[in-house]
């Protein structure tokens, strides 16, 4: 019989990609998530709405994520999860704290079969059937970057920086509060519907322009109305916002630390005969690698980078171009498909935690922790 057949014959998994803005989920196997919600969670307590990971003690946190399982399972999915096996996508970098608190409700309150913890970078590439390539993840809070050989993530060139979602939400925020909007109409659903419905990355050569603060300016795109409905207030977004609040992903500074700089770095700490192969496949992942012109951007960029600077020129030899691979569905939940296709292989009863081995001390193994690693009798 089939690997497919004999796995999903049962209950299919539960796929869960919890972000911190947010969360999909659904079953293995199937092409889409049946639900993309934010990650946030009524506190059956007072009933105010509060973002996942805001806590302050762990059973402030056990307890937000029990209540946050349960609107998922009995609302969204409407299956029970008792006897379920499940698929987590994580950060390889994530807490351990949030990893071990998710476990414990799953396996103790939820009593769930088996849980299988897979990386986010090194899943998201079984979506291509490629084994190599440089995943940059573009999420909300963050955009890291690990490049991936053989199937075999690189620990030592992960890259990571503070520039996500939220930095863009800011800076629309900053640039929005200098024209006289009034900081109350600007929560953050209005920002991220300000960035997804009008916001883009510019051309290499008009950002260069504006830099350079040169007299002949480029015109900027002509500015948009944008309507904030609950409080029937209309807001002018101007064409320079439009095409400006993306720059900070792309600025240079001295600590070389921008998007394109954080690409060829983590490329340069790979071994030589990896850096070829991983110049030529570049994988882009998470929502904010959505926003319109950021992989045409983000080539010319690395190719600049690669003939004018001298520190690159150095190090990188023979006529390399930047290519970069088109995801199967959308970016925003292209590490959530490679969950389901993984949650539909052999992988989920080889690989899982199961609930006895769990409940014997209430551990996850951890790939950082030298006690899970340790042969036996070493």
């Amino acid at each position: 019989m089939p690997i497919y057949e004999s796995v999903m014959q049962d209950k299919p998994p539960i796929v869960l990609d919890i972000g911190n803005a947010y969360t999909k989920l659904g079953f293995a196997g199937e092409a889409y998530p049946r639900k993309i919600m934010p990650t946030e969670v009524v506190l059956t307590t007072t009933g105010k709405t509060k973002r996942l990971f805001d806590y302050e003690r762990k059973e402030e946190l056990y307890d937000q994520i029990v209540d946050f399982l349960q609107t998922i399972f009995f609302k969204h999915l409407l299956v029970s999860p008792k006897e379920r096996k499940f698929v987590v996508v994580e950060n390889i970098f994530g807490q351990t704290v949030v990893r071990e608190t998710l476990a414990r409700a799953l396996f103790v309150h939820f009593d769930v079969s088996s849980v299988l913890f897979v990386p986010a970078h090194l899943i998201a590439l079984s979506t291509l059937a490629v084994a190599t390539a440089v995943v940059v993840d573009i999420g909300y809070s963050e955009t890291s970057i690990m490049p991936v050989f053989s199937g075999v993530q690189i620990m030592s060139a992960f890259k990571d920086q503070s520039y996500g979602g939220s930095a863009i939400h800011a800076e629309i925020k900053r640039q929005l509060l200098e024209t006289g909007v009034k900081e109350s109409l600007l929560t953050e659903s209005v920002l991220e519907d300000i960035k997804v419905r009008t916001c883009f990355v510019t051309t290499m050569e008009r950002a260069h322009c504006r830099s350079q603060g040169d007299e002949n300016q480029p015109t900027p795109p002509p500015s948009v109305d944008y309507i904030i409905c609950d409080n029937d207030t209309m807001v002018q977004v101007p064409g320079a916002l439009r095409e400006t609040v993306y720059e900070i992903m792309f600025e240079p500074n001295n600590e070389r630390d921008s998007l394109p700089h954080l690409i060829l770095r983590s490329i340069l700490e790979c071994t030589l005969d990896a850096r070829k192969p991983l110049v030529e496949s570049i994988f882009l992942i998470g929502g904010g690698s959505m926003v319109q012109g950021m992989l045409p951007r983000l080539q010319q960029e690395l190719q600049h980078l690669l003939k004018n600077d001298p520190y690159y020129a150095e190090r990188f030899h023979g006529n390399l171009q930047f290519k970069f691979f088109n995801s199967i569905g959308k970016q925003n939940f292209t590490a959530w498909l490679g969950g389901a296709l993984c949650g539909a292989t052999d992988l989920i009863q080889t690989r899982s935690l199961g609930k006895e081995t769990y409940l014997k001390n209430e551990h996850v193994p951890d790939w950082s922790n030298l006690c899970d690693n340790r042969h036996a009798g070493s």
